[in-house]
């Protein structure tokens, strides 16, 4: 469904005095960063502190920011960013990144070698 648009003659609605046009903030990644370095180490301290229930939850975010370390580098490698390049920043050699973050290939099973049940024939 379409709305028609206002006439040019036809003044805003919106008061200007009550909708203040907010200037935009730019976060910086350095910035971003060590947000997040503040977050985990209050957090790791939390856990230190005797909540080991949260200890789980913990080793999870490890999880996940594998995950998005692999998400970022397969982003670089999709701008045209080099092993090599990747590698230098992270301090580790080409080989290095390409082995923890490059294309795996998928496990092949041989679903033929097993009986119904899983056992070995």
């Amino acid at each position: 469904m379409t709305y028609p648009a206002r006439p040019a003659e036809r003044p805003s609605g919106v008061k200007k005095p009550l909708t203040p046009k907010r200037p935009y903030r730019v976060v910086e990644n350095d910035e971003y960063a060590a947000f997040l370095r503040r977050v985990i180490r209050a957090y790791s301290r939390r856990v230190a502190a005797g909540d080991i229930e949260a200890i789980t939850t913990m080793a999870n975010l490890a999880d996940h920011l594998e995950d998005a370390t692999r998400q970022a580098i397969t982003g670089l490698r999709g701008f045209g960013y080099s092993w090599a390049d990747i590698a230098m920043r992270l301090g580790i050699t080409r080989q290095g990144a390409q082995q923890r973050w490059g294309d795996t290939p998928e496990p092949v099973t041989d679903t033929t070698s097993t009986h119904v049940n899983g056992s070995c024939p």
